[in-house]
């Protein structure tokens, strides 16, 4: 996932939120030889996401990203729905998703710890609380590798 701050996030929300539609998330990753991807997921609370919802945020980020220009060489974009396993990305999302069960990987270990799945509590002072195996974690929010919601189905 790509930083709160990292320049295609805010170029992504500069055409996202205008039209309507929460960013969720930005992934930007190379397949092998064969160029890269550029993964926007984007949702709509109230409503959810639509293919033409995709569509048009697709066609508008691309004509950005022409001019901009922010990657070098060739890559796909795609735009999706952020699906029943959620990215959790920003501080607000951790807040929103309190009482639902998380997975988080870690960039490092944290107690002999990299991954961590449970409930979270909330966010605070820049941590990610999380109840996991019987006791609450403080999570630094720099220290997350990624973070989605478990689906309950």
């Amino acid at each position: 996932m790509q930083p709160a701050d990292s320049h295609l996030t805010l170029l992504a929300r500069r055409v996202v939120e205008p039209m309507g539609f929460e960013l969720v998330a930005v992934e930007f990753f190379q397949r092998g030889g064969s160029g890269a991807t550029l993964r926007v997921y984007i949702d709509q609370p109230e409503r959810g996401i639509t293919l033409d919802d995709c569509t048009a945020v697709s066609h508008q980020l691309s004509g950005v990203l022409d001019v901009e220009d922010p990657l070098p060489g060739h890559y796909d974009l795609e735009v999706s729905s952020p699906g029943l396993d959620r990215p959790l990305v920003f501080p607000e999302h951790f807040e929103r998703f309190a009482g639902c069960r998380a997975r988080i990987r870690l960039a490092d270990k944290l107690e002999g710890r990299r991954k961590l799945e449970g409930v979270l509590i909330g966010f605070e002072s820049d941590r990610i609380k999380l109840r996991a195996e019987d006791r609450d974690w403080e999570i630094p929010l720099t220290s997350v590798e990624s973070a989605r919601l478990v689906p309950e189905l």
